[in-house]
């Protein structure tokens, strides 16, 4: 028999003491519409879900052995609800994926504000992130500033354009897609 105590699935770092879990949901939806209003007062700022997680869960003082991707989205869903009835911009827009991309969890932000689906989700989550800078009070350059996706998302577009844009070389005689020292390997 071990002498480890093991600290419930949600728990206070404070004691240990077990907290339900749509309580400790509730208390991280709050904390994330405090740090997201933070991050909105920084032109082009953005967080990223992992980074969101963990800085919820150290203002509450309330930790999950849960996964993130377990419970983020409901407490996103949470700032979507509640930025929605105050009639804010969508907070949730300056939350993003490892890879920076808002992924299809944005979907619910459009539902919620009863807009049709872009194609481009991150398109439309780089104006809201616009939106929110000015509305929060971030410093915006002279003109307005612009909606500007973020670094990664814009540099995998780049990257995914010039392969498209390149065309691939082919041997004049036979046909086939030249190797990159451009010398067909047939001939």
């Amino acid at each position: 028999m071990s002498d480890t105590v093991e600290t419930p699935g949600t728990w206070k770092v404070a004691d240990g003491s077990h907290v339900p879990f749509d309580e400790a949901k509730a208390a991280w939806a709050i904390a994330a519409y405090d740090a997201l209003v933070e991050v909105a007062g920084h032109y082009h700022r953005f967080i990223t879900y992992k980074e969101l997680a963990e800085l919820v869960q150290n203002r509450t003082g309330v930790r999950s052995r849960s996964q993130m991707r377990n419970w983020i989205g409901a407490v996103l869903g949470k700032v979507v609800d509640r930025c929605h009835q105050e009639e804010l911009p969508s907070l949730t827009a300056l939350c993003v994926r490892q890879d920076q991309t808002v992924g299809e969890g944005y979907r619910y932000v459009l539902q919620v504000a009863g807009v049709e689906i872009p194609d481009d989700l991150d398109q439309h989550a780089a104006q809201a992130r616009l939106d929110c800078y000015r509305y929060f009070g971030a410093t915006i350059p002279e003109g307005g500033g612009v909606a500007a996706l973020p670094p990664d998302v814009m540099a995998a577009r780049k990257k995914a354009r010039s392969k498209i844009e390149a065309p691939v070389a082919l041997c004049a005689q036979c046909f086939v897609q030249l190797p990159s020292s451009g010398i067909c390997d047939n001939h």
